[in-house]
């Protein structure tokens, strides 16, 4: 029997070319049960879970992950892959080509999933650049996780992810749909099927003002009620499921009404927002790191222009408690970090600040496995080690249902039956 032990590893290992590749789990998160499973086998064949075996099963290709906690490739419902934010966000949008913007991104790819993320959902980046390199990703050209991306988010004009937001005017010019900046019902459908035609996943809006944008207000609703109606409708003939960035309370539940999949920050939700949620079936995607670092960078001088500071330092602290009256009042929660708000690499420590705030280690997990893939509507592939599911198993030392920290320290990581790390 030849063992594959903890080495540093170089190159990715392929999947085995003489049978099955059998890991030996000591503890097992199958998100599927709601308690530990240990001593467990997974059993992998070519890029999917054969089974899954009680005991230490042998076999030719047995990878011994010792004291470890394995469970199902995490899942990042909030990332932006082609950006980190920095104090010089601004200038580089006129300093920067996009090729810049693709180069310097491919490491960021590459952080998230050694940080144990398989699969992210990308809610919006310039020039289509989140589409180019879930093309690269999926041919093998780069290292990175599984994307699912928004293209350009949608708009209205001035608003949150207007792209002409900042300039001066003879750069501002008048976007519209194609650019994804919508102000009409038809402006709305066309802008959907423009994301369509451009080979996105899905729709992303920006319900309400944002944090980042060169624009007063954080939280005014920004899309009329007939506007929203439109673009989820249209988007439901494109298979499209739609999120929504908002933070102010008016623009959520106009976006709830209307059908949306899932909402993003959320931060002055509240009671009568959180019933509203549950009736609707709407997920929420809390993004409490990025809260947090935006709120730490509000503090330095220079590092925002004075139009985003205050949004920051007034916006940023609350997403945390929002979250704990989100998951006491029984609101549906996915896991999303703003990666790329907050840097690259770090998306595990949304787990350590959602069990501050009361979430159980466990339901945190399974906020990033199988509730996530369930709001992707990929549960069939994703979100469980279960028979039939891609091999995408990642494993932390000890026992993150007794310290949540453990999750900041991936030491195995499985895509698609390759291991990246190891």
């Amino acid at each position: 029997m030849r063992k594959l032990y903890l080495v540093p590893l170089l190159l990715t290992l392929t999947p085995s070319l003489y049978g099955d590749t059998l890991i030996h789990c000591e503890r097992l998160i199958d998100g599927v049960h709601n308690k530990l499973l240990t001593k467990q086998t997974v059993r992998v064949r070519d890029n999917r879970i054969e089974r899954v075996e009680a005991g230490f099963t042998a076999g030719d290709d047995v990878i011994n992950l010792g004291d470890a906690t394995c469970m199902p490739g995490l899942i990042d419902m909030h990332v932006h892959l082609t950006q980190e934010l920095s104090p010089d966000r601004q200038l580089a949008r006129f300093t920067q080509d996009p090729q810049d913007t693709a180069y310097a991104s491919v490491r960021y790819a590459e952080k998230t999933l050694m940080a144990g993320f398989t699969t992210v959902r990308d809610l919006g980046s310039s020039h289509n650049l989140s589409i180019s390199m879930r093309n690269a990703i999926d041919k093998g050209h780069i290292i990175g996780p599984r994307i699912f991306t928004a293209g350009k988010s949608l708009a209205t004009t001035g608003g949150h992810a207007d792209p002409s937001n900042g300039k001066n005017s003879a750069l501002r010019g008048d976007p519209g749909p194609a650019q994804g900046v919508i102000n009409s019902v038809s402006d709305a459908k066309k802008a959907v099927r423009q994301r369509y035609k451009e080979g996105a996943d899905l729709i992303k809006i920006t319900a309400t003002g944002g944090v980042l944008s060169q624009a007063a207000s954080g939280q005014n609703a920004q899309f009329t009620e007939e506007e929203l109606a439109a673009i989820i409708s249209i988007a439901k003939d494109y298979g499209f499921k739609v999120a929504a960035h908002a933070h102010g309370k008016e623009g959520m539940e106009r976006a709830i009404r209307a059908g949306i999949d899932s909402i993003e920050h959320g931060t002055y939700m509240d009671k009568d927002t959180m019933t509203l949620m549950k009736q609707y079936g709407t997920t929420y995607v809390p993004t409490i790191s990025a809260g947090k670092f935006v709120a730490e960078k509000a503090e330095i001088d220079g590092y925002f222009s004075e139009l985003v500071r205050p949004k920051a330092a007034a916006i940023g602290p609350l997403i945390q408690g929002t979250f704990a009256e989100a998951y006491k009042a029984g609101v549906k929660i996915a896991f999303g970090t703003d990666c790329g708000v907050c840097p690259h690499g770090d998306n595990a420590k949304e787990f350590v600040y959602m069990v501050e705030a009361g979430m159980p280690a466990m339901q945190a997990i399974q906020s990033a496995t199988r509730a996530a893939a369930i709001l992707l509507g990929e549960e069939s592939d994703l979100g469980t080690i279960t028979k039939g599911k891609r091999a995408d198993i990642v494993a932390v030392a000890g026992n993150p249902l007794t310290d949540i920290d453990r999750m900041l320290n991936m030491l195995f990581v499985m895509k698609d039956g390759r291991v990246y790390k190891q």
